[in-house]
């Protein structure tokens, strides 16, 4: 009886996981960016993808300079792709169709507004 319900219980579990894995999402967004070096700028070189990695439901972030895309890993069941097109927007990065927000565009650095 401790056998059938050791299996029944590990048997349960893996479900439970598989289930979990199918809800990781990724989505690309295009992001453009007049800075041609953020990758390796001292002040904001992967700042994009710092301060996203910190969003809750936000798995992993990778920028593509060449492509000004951003490459999002994130958990279905905990944000949605308008709130990380949000969040994209927030940190004053256009989102595909989502313009970048006045404030956040503010903070970014001279080089990555073409003021420089």
């Amino acid at each position: 009886m401790k056998a059938f319900l050791l299996i029944a219980f590990l048997f349960t579990t893996q479900i439970l996981v598989a289930q979990k894995a199918t809800k990781r999402q990724t989505i690309t967004i295009k992001t453009p960016n007049t800075c041609s070096h953020c990758k390796v700028c001292e002040t904001c070189g992967g700042k994009l993808e710092g301060d996203l990695v910190f969003v809750k439901g936000i798995q992993l972030v990778t920028y593509n300079e060449a492509d000004q895309t951003t490459t999002v890993v994130y958990w279905a069941k905990k944000i949605t792709p308008e709130e990380i097109r949000k969040e994209i927007s927030l940190r004053g990065f256009d989102a595909d169709y989502v313009k970048a927000d006045p404030n956040g565009y503010k903070e970014r650095d001279g080089c990555c507004k073409g003021e420089e």
